[in-house]
């Protein structure tokens, strides 16, 4: 003790001076707002940095299980494309204009590949954090995926990184259907297990079974259709009898997510255009 007092006593005006710069910088940054912006776009990219190296260190390790995934993935599409392009030729005869039309297809989307550097499960409104932002063409309701299948939407975009609303989050509102069939509802998620969410609002008339797949249903302006949701393991009755609550295994894996695309649509950022001036002018009409 006597030691303590004797360092103090000899060293104390070195420790009222950092005492007085840690409050300094506290009132600076509280109560200017342009220094405390400056301060949260600091602290911003360099939690991002402390991330992304955070991500690289984990991804090396889950490369293995990664890798696995994406060559199960490859083989069930090319066999499934494979099947279709067999099926089309036998029917019409003609072996390239699927082609022609896939690459036309194509052509409207720009993929822009990302990795994930921070995410989490066992949050009621859990976010994912991307290394893509605003100058890599990353905008707020863009469309998210990976190789398994639907990861969410673009949330923010900064301008080297973007959040994203992962099918894992409360307000998440995602609009899917049985394929092959046509009936759609919205997929939520429950607080709890990361695997499964739920497709609402299902028609009661509605026919399918368990096993099949659920995907989007291309009715929003974010997502085409196609993107693979998961597979129907429960089906329930609704909350108030009137539809269908479908109990969904969700294909991403979101525990080990590490590389995602982000959708670029150029038709879908139109169609979005029109639903904002839509708004706009009947609100300015009910006013």
């Amino acid at each position: 003790m006597h030691n303590l007092l004797e360092f103090l006593s000899r060293h104390y005006h070195w420790l009222l001076f950092i005492v007085l710069e840690a409050v300094s910088a506290v009132l600076l940054f509280h109560y200017n707002s342009y220094q405390g912006s400056v301060w949260v776009s600091s602290a911003n990219a360099f939690a991002g940095k402390v991330y992304e190296s955070r991500a690289a260190v984990e991804s090396f390790f889950s490369l293995s299980k990664a890798n696995t995934e994406l060559t199960r993935r490859n083989f069930y599409l090319e066999r499934q494309v494979a099947e279709l392009r067999q099926r089309y030729a036998e029917l019409t005869g003609d072996t390239t204009i699927q082609q022609r039309q896939e690459l036309q297809f194509l052509k409207q989307f720009q993929l822009i590949q990302a990795k994930v550097v921070a995410n989490t499960v066992d949050q009621p409104n859990n976010l994912i954090t991307i290394d893509k932002g605003r100058k890599d063409g990353v905008l707020p309701d863009m469309g998210v995926a990976c190789g398994n299948g639907l990861v969410g939407v673009v949330y923010l975009a900064g301008d080297r990184y973007s959040v994203v609303m992962p099918v894992l989050n409360q307000h998440s509102r995602i609009s899917c259907s049985v394929r092959g069939h046509g009936y759609f509802g919205y997929l939520s998620w429950e607080v709890g297990d990361p695997t499964v969410a739920y497709l609402e609002d299902v028609p009661r008339h509605a026919k399918f079974k368990r096993g099949e797949w659920v995907e989007t249903s291309g009715y929003s302006s974010i997502f085409p259709q196609g993107i693979l949701v998961g597979k129907i393991i429960q089906v329930y009755n609704s909350r108030d009898g009137l539809s269908f609550r479908l109990k969904v295994r969700l294909s991403t894996d979101f525990s080990c997510l590490r590389d995602v695309c982000v959708i670029s649509d150029h038709s879908m950022a139109e169609r979005r255009q029109l639903m904002v001036a839509a708004r706009d002018s009947l609100s300015q009409k009910n006013n």
